[in-house]
């Protein structure tokens, strides 16, 4: 297998970063950083629940993602300039908050609505992906803190998720695509995985070709590495209490 920018082996994640306790206000902050992705992941919440699930007798977990105007290369407008987030934004928060609830039994939650911001300081290649498993982290600390409030009894994480980008590059399968690498790709696939080995969600698109199975298989191989990679990296953050 050939190496990559850095010395990189295809089937390598890049060097994962996880900075808890990263904002002051919010109950669960987190820095993740992939290589020179940059991502603040807040979870908060609010002791309201949406209306159609008033009296349900439990919370909701949703999420809101962006892209700060700086974290690319040329200026992005802020989403707020248009009056409503852009197409990618709203797909990649309702992949968040779809995830974020695989992991979590809602009907142990007490009737809140907990909030995951996804904020991307500097983008290249996996911010959704990133997001996901840096927002995970940032829920085990909201977590935490309501039960030191006596809000919550018990943490209701049903098992950890993490997920991971990968991507046919020039034939070769490879593990978490910076910017470049998803460029060339011929076809990329986001996957979400639980702890069990489960699939939460796989994203699969034939950006320059299609995927023969076999492919896909090993696709999906290389992306069940990585995301016991990054569980393991997710345990070892929280064990720092």
């Amino acid at each position: 297998m050939a190496n990559r920018a850095g010395g990189r082996a295809p089937d390598a994640l890049r060097e994962i970063r996880i900075t808890r306790h990263f904002t002051r206000n919010a109950p669960g902050s987190v820095l993740i950083e992939s290589g020179k992705t940059q991502i603040l992941c807040t979870a908060s919440y609010t002791e309201t629940v949406p209306g159609w699930l008033q009296n349900a007798g439990h919370g909701w977990i949703t999420a809101e993602y962006s892209m700060l105007p700086a974290s690319t290369h040329s200026r992005k407008v802020r989403e707020i300039r248009v009056g409503r987030p852009d197409g990618r934004s709203t797909e990649i928060q309702r992949l968040i908050g779809r995830a974020l609830r695989a992991a979590v039994d809602l009907e142990k939650l007490p009737e809140i609505s907990i909030w995951l911001d996804c904020d991307v300081l500097s983008a290249d290649g996996g911010t959704r992906t990133l997001s996901i498993t840096g927002a995970y982290v940032a829920l085990q600390d909201l977590f935490s803190r309501l039960q030191k409030r006596g809000r919550m009894a018990e943490n209701p994480t049903s098992q950890p998720i993490a997920a991971t980008s990968v991507g046919m590059v020039r034939g070769e399968p490879m593990l978490d695509l910076c910017y470049e690498e998803d460029n060339l790709a011929g076809v990329d696939m986001n996957v979400v995985m639980s702890a069990s080995g489960e699939y939460v969600e796989i994203q699969a698109t034939g950006e320059k070709g299609t995927l023969a199975r076999p492919d896909m298989d090993r696709l999906l191989d290389l992306a069940e590495k990585g995301c016991k990679e990054l569980m393991e990296i997710q345990q070892a953050a929280l064990a720092e209490g």
